[in-house]
């Protein structure tokens, strides 16, 4: 049974680091798109990065890199090979 509540714990850790990770990106992407765009009222282009604006470059091209090497940090580190199996848990016992 230790093995089941074991496998449960880290169902669970691994399920609030990905929704963390995906409200992290949700903030990240909310925040540079609308945190860095220009004021509606404002009739002056802004100004280009690469050819990009700045809210467009951090919202939609450095954020989703950055949360991509973040996710697979996550799974190297966080993530844990477990059996969802459970007569291969009883075996075990």
């Amino acid at each position: 049974m230790s093995q089941q509540t074991e496998s449960y714990r880290q169902a669970h850790r691994e399920a609030l680091w990905a929704i963390a990770l995906a409200l992290g990106y949700f903030i990240w992407w909310y925040a540079t798109a609308y945190g860095f765009s220009a004021p509606q009222e404002s009739r002056e282009l802004p100004q280009l990065y690469w050819g990009m604006p700045l809210w467009f470059l951090l919202s939609c091209v450095i954020g989703p890199l950055l949360f991509t090497l973040l996710c697979g940090l996550m799974v190297k580190y966080v993530y844990r090979n477990i059996s969802l199996d459970p007569q291969q848990n009883e075996n075990h016992e």
